[in-house]
């Protein structure tokens, strides 16, 4: 064949290929897709062929549910967002990135352009494509198109599993982030599962000086003491006949006797969303003390709200990821502060990926992190 003929056919080729994905359709569908190749729209972006992508508890909720809050599955989404991957196509004007570099990919855009935008916070931009949040694509395809400045080079002694996982370690940083968490500050963080785990982990490479864990299970709790944790606490079985509230307060007294927390940690992350969990972590912080808000379970709670008041409690949310969190996140694995390998449990096939979900879905105290592989190229 001649040069000629050659070169005629490298675009017929990458006109041919498509793009394999794992597209939810509405809830509890989901099926494999062979879709166009994204095309790059703007001098700015790259395309990537995905490597590896984590499951996060998000996409297992739009799969079983078909909304979170105010996103709603109205058409058809490809799930996923927590993934790395290589470069494979630049736009013209990309300068951070290189065609065959391994990038971890944050996966919202915000618009850039309003007031939350400019000032740092663009996790309350309205206008922000996040991936697998409808009406938005998700991350498992064989190639997924984004900004050039929303990708991160991997450094040398990362691997490609643990640059998926730089995601939910950014979440984690955002949390510790909000909670103003310091050297020699005491943290209570309420969940063992991925996110408190990594709230763990982080406010212990920030050089606090005692970060306890609390979990109903066991199991989950003598993890997170050999993962990030001081010390672990699983809190007893509420009595018969005990009222909630009342029940909640006892458990923190019980945490701060145990502990010689004095009047109570300097800063709790709840990364749970269960009301047992909030309350007893009011209860729990001391005056003047910080309580961030990460989880996410039922849309109302019963909280005690005169008790944050007469404590001068500072409460505060924390969502996705402000300026610096991405970065933050992959000099902490990069350096071996955080081990997000430990994390990993599961490991599925791109073709296998429905079972991956519902392994996740089952919610087993022995999976932590469940990975899927990406196409092959």
């Amino acid at each position: 064949m001649s040069k000629k003929l050659l070169l005629l056919n490298i675009p017929l080729r990458i006109m041919a290929e498509t793009n394999r994905s794992f597209v939810l359709h509405a809830i509890k569908d989901v099926v494999f897709e062979d879709r166009p190749v994204p095309a790059l729209k703007d001098p700015w972006d790259v395309r990537v062929h995905i490597a590896q992508t984590g499951i996060c508890g998000s996409d297992v909720h739009y799969w079983q549910r078909g909304r979170i809050g105010d996103f709603i599955l109205k058409s058809p989404i490809v799930l996923g967002h927590e993934s790395s991957g290589t470069v494979v196509e630049v736009g013209s004007a990309v300068k951070n990135v290189k065609v065959g570099e391994r990038v971890a990919i944050e996966p919202g855009v915000p618009c850039r352009h309003c007031d939350f935008c400019r000032s740092g916070s663009y996790n309350l931009c309205p206008d922000t494509i996040f991936a697998a949040t409808p009406p938005h694509d998700g991350t498992l395809s064989k190639y997924y198109t984004t900004q050039a400045d929303y990708c991160y080079p991997l450094p040398e002694n990362m691997d490609l599993e643990e640059g998926a996982l730089v995601e939910p370690v950014a979440v984690a940083v955002q949390i510790t982030k909000v909670g103003k968490v310091k050297p020699n500050q005491t943290v209570v963080v309420f969940g063992c599962g991925p996110i408190g785990l990594l709230c763990q982990a982080v406010s212990k490479a920030y050089s606090a000086k005692k970060v306890i864990g609390v979990d109903i299970s066991q199991s989950r709790a003598d993890f997170a003491h050999n993962f990030g944790a001081d010390h672990v606490f699983v809190p007893p079985a509420r009595p018969e006949g005990k009222d909630d509230t009342a029940w909640n307060e006892e458990v923190a007294n019980l945490m701060k006797e145990k502990f010689n927390l004095g009047e109570g940690p300097d800063v709790v992350l709840e990364a749970t969303g269960a009301q047992a969990c909030i309350q007893t972590g009011i209860y729990l912080t001391k005056r003047g003390g910080t309580y961030v808000q990460a989880g996410m379970g039922s849309e109302n709670v019963v909280f005690p709200i005169t008790t944050a008041c007469i404590r001068d409690l500072h409460i505060r949310g924390s969502i996705r990821y402000t300026a610096g969190c991405y970065p933050t996140a992959v000099d902490l694995i990069a350096s071996g502060k955080i081990d997000v390998k430990q994390l990993i449990t599961n490991r599925f096939k791109f073709e296998d990926a429905e079972e991956a979900f519902e392994l996740v879905r089952q919610g087993k105290q022995s999976v932590i992190k469940v990975i899927i592989q990406g196409v092959p190229a």
